[in-house]
């Protein structure tokens, strides 16, 4: 059997980075940015008032003192006006939060140090220079570097991007991922199976899971198991995705015939890994763009496993995230597990958190058979186990990779 490292190596040496796109800042979260953003212009634009108040010259309220001030109002401005106005000594002007300030003035009293008087001020409270004042610039200066290239776009990204006056953003792009079920036991969830029949699991789910990795997905659904038709629809898919997975082809007979149906399209390698679950499983380029193709196990949880600790971080590698991977932590274990001989355990978990010292616990969930979805659904981490160990008590510590789509 291969090594889960070395199956994982081969794997992303098949990372094709689609071509950057430009799309609009609405669509960009999520995705790397494929550009350097440089300031056109300084943020904010011009001086302008950060709360509601009085624009004033600081030396005519003097801040040192404890005396009030009284000047008059000499007008408002609010903000988005485009009328420029000039402060003369001794004068205030009525300004809301965001206004331009008035040439001249250096500050603003708020309000709360006011009594409020339209046209003749009182000020109990003197304010220093710059006070409750966004400076222009103060955010960034023009030529200022707002976004760098490979930055993930998130909320604060398109904000800052909006705030430029970018409408549009260079990005490396979602890569198309394709999924497809096998098995003439089979049936979609909106009909009710018969005898020997089941529901397609594996598409919805490992669709889902391609979704969270930051794919975009074509959930194609159960495909027949025809030699020539599924040959037709895997050629069909090769033209229009980055990644193809095909869950339930292989082992046992199945996997004979879509190895032969395929065969013609490239070579998949169906070299036992060495995991569990999941050892059964293939991978290919086929096509003649060489398209990474993977064949999962029919079992549902195998086939989320295979997912997430090879195909998923493909996903990011083509997403441009230089660090494909999830993270994992140390945790102590909160009972026994044991994991066969010579294969690396990927087994379910609850990741906890010691309320006393902050430590990672960590809790096994259910047994390690490859047909119980619910405790996986319930899982938010998996616990690692080495190939060369068979058991690990309580109290002792593993490694645990998180599950969240945070991590």
């Amino acid at each position: 059997m291969r090594s889960v490292d070395e199956q994982l190596a081969r794997v992303l040496t098949a990372a094709v980075r689609p071509a950057p796109v430009r799309v609009a800042i609405s669509e960009a979260q999520g995705l790397l940015c494929a550009e350097e953003i440089v300031a056109g212009q300084a943020l904010p634009g011009f001086d302008q008032a950060a709360v509601d108040g009085y624009a004033v010259r600081s030396v005519d309220v003097r801040a040192e003192s404890d005396e009030t001030s009284v000047l008059p109002v000499v007008g408002e401005i609010t903000s988005g006006s485009r009328q420029p106005r000039r402060l003369q000594p001794g004068q205030a002007v009525r300004v809301t939060a965001g206004a331009p300030l008035p040439t001249l003035a250096d500050a603003v009293v708020p309000l709360d140090y006011t009594d409020e008087h339209p046209s003749k001020v009182t000020v109990r409270q003197g304010v220093p220079s710059a006070a409750f004042v966004r400076r222009a610039g103060e955010d960034v200066q023009t030529g200022d570097l707002a976004v760098r290239r490979g930055s993930a776009i998130g909320s604060a990204q398109v904000g800052l991007l909006a705030a430029v006056g970018r409408d549009k953003v260079l990005v490396h792009p979602r890569p198309r991922v394709s999924v497809l079920s096998l098995g003439d036991e089979l049936v979609d969830v909106d009909r009710t199976p018969g005898q020997g029949q089941v529901y397609d699991v594996n598409s919805y789910a490992l669709a889902a899971a391609a979704r969270d990795a930051g794919a975009e997905v074509t959930r194609v659904g159960i495909v027949s198991t025809d030699p020539k038709r599924l040959r037709e629809v895997v050629e069909g898919r090769l033209l229009l995705s980055e990644i193809v997975v095909i869950a339930g082809g292989v082992g046992g007979a199945l996997g004979s015939e879509v190895g032969a149906a395929l065969g013609d399209l490239g070579e998949l390698d169906d070299t036992r890994v060495a995991m569990q679950p999941g050892s059964m499983q293939a991978f290919g380029r086929l096509g003649p763009d060489e398209v990474p193709t993977f064949l999962l196990p029919g079992n549902a949880v195998s086939s989320l496993v295979v997912f997430e600790v090879l195909v998923r971080p493909l996903i990011r590698s083509a997403l441009g995230r230089g660090n494909p991977h999830r993270r994992t932590v140390s945790a102590n274990l909160l009972s026994p597990v044991t994991s066969a001989p010579g294969r690396r355990g990927f087994l379910r978990g609850q990741l906890l958190r010691d309320p006393e010292t902050d430590a990672y616990l960590v809790q096994p969930l259910g047994t390690s058979g490859s047909h119980l979805l619910a405790s996986l659904a319930e899982a938010n981490c998996l616990i690692l186990i080495d190939e060369d160990v068979t058991e690990v008590g309580t109290g002792e510590d593993v490694r645990v990779r998180f599950l969240s789509q945070r991590a």
